[in-house]
């Protein structure tokens, strides 16, 4: 799977964005997730952040963790992840 939790600092990456009203929208959202998930970030695969965790298999019986909700600061939208 390729969209994996990293190390990868979340404020590092916002601040690495170019547009500054993408920056301010992603913090706004930051902190409203992070309010109400009561949960810390994590960058998960190069553009997401997100919210907690889950675990779940596959058919195949494959097992796989994944962020319970996020965002990312795409290039045409900030999009949210519910």
């Amino acid at each position: 799977m390729k969209t994996v939790a990293t190390r990868r600092s979340v404020d590092k990456f916002l601040r690495s964005l170019d547009d500054p009203q993408r920056r301010a929208d992603c913090a706004v959202v930051l902190q409203m997730m992070e309010r109400l998930t009561g949960e810390k970030p994590v960058m998960w695969g190069d553009s997401i952040v997100g919210f907690d965790r889950y675990s779940y298999q596959r058919a195949n019986g494959k097992e796989f963790e994944f962020f319970r909700t996020g965002f990312s600061p795409r290039k045409t939208a900030l999009t949210v992840y519910i």
